[in-house]
């Protein structure tokens, strides 16, 4: 069998992002060859371009100054979500496939616009929601498709966040701050574990103590169309970062450690008596430490990837088939996006100092 040639992409903003996901995913990838890099600040998409062995770069953030676009297939852009629909729109006026980070838009409007002329210009339009696709996220679905949780009672997600930690210059542009910019991750995964769409029952809130728009705490709560309550749990001035997902069942309870990619099934406990407690005990620690482990030194070599080589494979079938990507297309980007959008709605309205 003869092996496609790989389709040529430029990666558009250099940030952190860019630098640490796509580009290691998309140099990783037998799919793609990274031929470009696009950034508007001075000098960085040279030096970039340098290190890299790249034959093209440009400094700009107007993708039609960009000549060279010709001699590619794809752009990704993890540029601001601010500048996401101008980008996003440009590369696909040109012909180019697009894979974009998340936050997908800053409106609707804008999310229903970059869909749209993607499905006039035939071309793929794919967004970055990676974390399900993470070993321990697909661990967690296998179970849930064998059964081996039981019937299930109750789906959460909690985020502990430290203002301190690594965060993007431009947060606190975005409507909630904070809160919009990461919580694309719980609302796919929880849809991707969820029956049928969630609605919306409950949204409260508690105001930032400094008067920024990224509040203190979030709760959401949710039901599915089987009934099952499902919750977002959000704090964004903790002593401590920390993201998980908790699937309670009848037999079991699975918990989603996002950052460290671990997954843990713990059985029921019964009675709850000495021994069955140090079976959860035991059962806790060692699948914590042989994943932990393994996983601790794929993170020292930065070589963790959380989903993102999945995404990078899912964007190339998408685009060599020209069938959309259920999970990772511009209709998956839509129903987070309005989800957003739903959340920030119903919260602005009952934020308690």
């Amino acid at each position: 069998m003869t092996t496609p040639t790989p389709l040529r992409v430029a990666a558009v903003g250099l940030g952190w992002v860019a630098l640490h996901r796509h580009i290691p995913a998309l140099n990783r990838s037998p799919a793609f060859s990274l031929v470009g890099v696009v950034d508007r600040h001075n000098g960085l998409a040279a030096q970039i371009a340098q290190k890299q062995s790249l034959r093209f770069h440009a400094q700009t953030d107007n993708l039609n100054d960009v000549a060279w676009l010709d001699h590619v297939d794809a752009v990704t852009i993890a540029a601001p979500p601010a500048a996401h629909a101008r980008l996003v729109l440009a590369a696909l006026a040109q012909g180019k496939h697009v894979l974009v980070e998340k936050p997908f838009a800053m409106t609707l409007s804008e999310g229903e616009a970059m869909a749209a002329a993607a499905q006039q210009a035939h071309k793929t339009l794919c967004i970055v929601h990676n974390f399900q696709f993470g070993r321990a996220a697909q661990k967690l679905r296998r179970d849930l498709a064998c059964g081996r949780l039981g019937s299930i009672r109750r789906i959460a997600a909690s985020q502990l966040g430290n203002p301190l930690r690594r965060l993007p210059a431009w947060y606190e542009s975005l409507p909630l701050g904070l809160f919009y910019d990461e919580s694309p991750h719980f609302f796919y995964l929880l849809q991707s574990l969820a029956q049928g769409r969630m609605s919306l029952l409950h949204a409260h809130g508690v105001k930032g103590q400094k008067g920024e728009r990224t509040p203190s705490l979030v709760h959401l709560l949710y039901r599915d169309e089987n009934g099952i309550p499902i919750t977002i749990d959000c704090q964004f001035d903790s002593a401590i970062s920390e993201w998980h997902v908790m699937v309670t069942g009848e037999k079991a309870v699975g918990i989603l450690d996002i950052f460290r990619d671990i997954y843990i099934r713990l059985p029921n406990d019964g009675q709850h008596n000495a021994l069955q407690i140090l079976r959860t005990s035991a059962a806790a620690f060692s699948q914590h430490f042989w994943q932990h482990v393994p996983n601790g030194l794929a993170l020292l070599r930065g070589c963790l990837d959380y989903g993102n080589d999945e995404i990078v494979r899912r964007f190339a079938t998408a685009l060599r088939t020209g069938t959309p990507d259920q999970l990772i297309g511009s209709q998956a980007a839509l129903t987070v996006l309005t989800q957003q959008h739903e959340a920030v709605q119903a919260l602005s309205g009952s934020l308690y100092p």
